[in-house]
């Protein structure tokens, strides 16, 4: 929807270009509709005839994603901004002109962070999902929908806690995973990484030294021997290990992983 929206602004579709449908109207107090709007209502439409119909499924997994792509379309609309421009003698502003443009994508992704960690799940009645009659699996579907607003997120199950260790669902867990504590020319998301695979799951930071021996000083002798002597350097190593004392399981209810949405 984005990117349509904003080619078709751009002149690069031939069957679309700027919404100027509100041109010349008054917008608000001192300010008219004017210029070039992001024709944000033809990517709309035809981001949705693309997506949506890719659910041909009737069930709860199908409902969710279609509710989740028409959030993801209102949260476009919602994080787009008005642009105005003074018009008048020496840009006094006597005259005003507006017209909406798309915020920057990065916005519209932190948008949808904010929704994401504030995703609701779906519960649906399970008895009536069991029944195995496509009215009553419509009928549930609809009653569990009926108090989600159309800009929420939703999802349906849980994902699996990312810190523990499942060998049925091939997760390793985080314990003896190393992290990066210091150093220079670390990013910001290299310096929290210890906190991230550590401390939020209930672990501690452990320093591992090791002593590596490599070959050091080496000399050409002619001819033709190449001459080395044994050096020994220490390796600093942070990994994540358990607190002592702590049972295995202590952290799951304090750290959630981030939900997973179906």
């Amino acid at each position: 929807m984005y990117t349509l929206t904003r080619n078709c602004s751009l002149g690069d579709l031939g069957n679309c270009g700027c919404d100027v449908s509100k041109n010349g109207k008054m917008g608000g107090r001192g300010w008219l509709w004017g210029g070039c709007s992001d024709n944000v209502d033809f990517g709309e439409r035809i981001s949705k005839q693309y997506v949506d119909t890719q659910e041909t499924g009737q069930d709860s997994r199908a409902a969710v994603n279609l509710h989740n792509n028409e959030a993801g379309r209102k949260a476009v609309k919602a994080t787009m901004k008005r642009i105005c421009r003074c018009h008048g003698m020496s840009e006094s502003c006597s005259v005003k002109t507006c017209w909406t443009q798309l915020s920057d994508f990065r916005d519209v992704g932190l948008y949808l962070k904010e929704k994401h960690d504030h995703a609701q799940k779906l519960e649906m009645d399970k008895r009536r999902m069991r029944a195995a009659n496509n009215a009553d699996n419509r009928g549930a579907i609809a009653d569990a929908f009926k108090d989600i607003a159309q800009t929420e997120l939703i999802y349906l199950e849980d994902s699996p806690d990312y810190c523990m260790k499942n060998v049925t669902l091939g997760l390793h867990g985080t314990e003896g995973r190393e992290c990066l504590q210091h150093g220079n020319g670390l990013t910001q998301w290299e310096r929290r990484s210890c906190r991230r695979l550590c401390h939020d799951c209930g672990l501690r930071v452990e320093e591992r030294r090791t002593e590596v021996a490599s070959s050091c000083n080496c000399k050409f002798q002619w001819c033709c021997k190449v001459n080395c002597e044994d050096c020994s350097q220490v390796i600093v190593k942070h990994v994540c290990a358990k607190r002592e004392g702590a049972p295995a399981q202590s952290f799951r209810k304090r750290h959630r992983a981030p939900k997973e949405r179906q």
